[in-house]
């Protein structure tokens, strides 16, 4: 008979009741009682204000921008990673650690930068306002600060991807007589699409929840740059606890379904890389017919 299994945490059950506990103490109770609060408006109220004029207009904001910096992370990021992983090049180390920057750099100091920068008097902001580019407190500005925040999230889930990807995928490709373009879209994208996605979902996620940097760069104008936690924070300073809360809630219930999103991608990727990475035998079904098709 073969010996039982070992495990480090003492138990299944007590490991488990210790993490139950430590949830609902740092997240499920203060979410429920926030939830609390806002029942005591009631449904059809906090639609009222959720629907409001300058509540849609901050959320329109808020996830215009949010989407626009996702997007040009998804974009930008996956060269960043691909750079890093592929290439060895002098600085390596110290670009690499420039992708981590926004992380320990406090959010409202990375928006005093930026304001700073692209004000109209500041280093870039005086030559891109005579080019008709106006960046600083307008909601391009939002976009700029989200992008700098956000950059990480898609960086870090890309590369661990790319480097499982062997090199030698890429040669048999080319071999094959696949051109770059076909090698990408053929070999490496349906490799590397569920990660894409995934840091995507969590770049725009993490975009909708930031306010240190945006406040600094908005201009924080009401129906043109101001975001919903900013319009938040407002409705406190005017002690209007319910209404903040009916935003808090809603904005909760998105963020609740894009991680439940974010859950669905990072289970599909894991299963495509259980199933096992691409080998050279589909690599030279794909890029055969990619050969055949370009022949055609």
């Amino acid at each position: 008979m073969s010996a039982p299994s070992q495990r480090v945490l003492p138990g299944f059950g007590l490991a488990l009741g210790y993490t139950l506990v430590y949830l609902s103490l740092l997240i499920l109770l203060p979410l429920g009682g926030m939830i609390l609060k806002a029942s005591e408006l009631g449904f059809a109220q906090i639609l009222d204000i959720a629907l409001g004029e300058r509540s849609l207009a901050a959320f329109r904001v808020t996830f215009v921008s949010s989407l626009l910096a996702a997007s040009i992370n998804a974009f930008f990021g996956l060269i960043v990673a691909w750079v890093l992983v592929r290439y060895s090049f002098p600085g390596k180390r110290f670009v690499d650690a420039l992708v981590d920057l926004p992380f320990a750099l406090p959010t409202a100091v990375a928006g005093i930068t930026l304001a700073t920068l692209y004000a109209g008097n500041g280093w870039l902001g005086q030559y891109l306002e005579p080019l008709g580019f106006k960046v600083a407190y307008t909601p391009l500005g939002i976009v700029v600060a989200l992008t700098f925040v956000t950059l990480p999230f898609v960086v870090r889930t890309l590369q661990p991807v790319i480097e499982d990807i062997e090199t030698e995928v890429e040669e048999a490709a080319a071999s094959l007589g696949a051109s770059r373009w076909q090698t990408f879209v053929k070999v490496i994208f349906p490799a590397i699409g569920p990660a894409l996605l995934t840091g995507f979902a969590l770049a725009f996620a993490r975009a909708l929840g930031e306010f240190g940097s945006v406040i600094f760069i908005a201009g924080n104008i009401p129906l043109v740059s101001e975001i919903v936690p900013l319009l938040i924070i407002s409705k406190l300073e005017q002690y209007d606890v319910l209404g903040a809360t009916a935003l808090a809630v809603v904005m909760l219930a998105i963020s609740f379904v894009l991680l439940l999103v974010i859950n669905v991608l990072q289970w599909w990727a894991a299963s495509r890389h259980k199933s096992g990475h691409e080998n050279v035998e589909p690599l030279e079904v794909a890029a055969g017919k990619a050969k055949q098709g370009e022949g055609a």
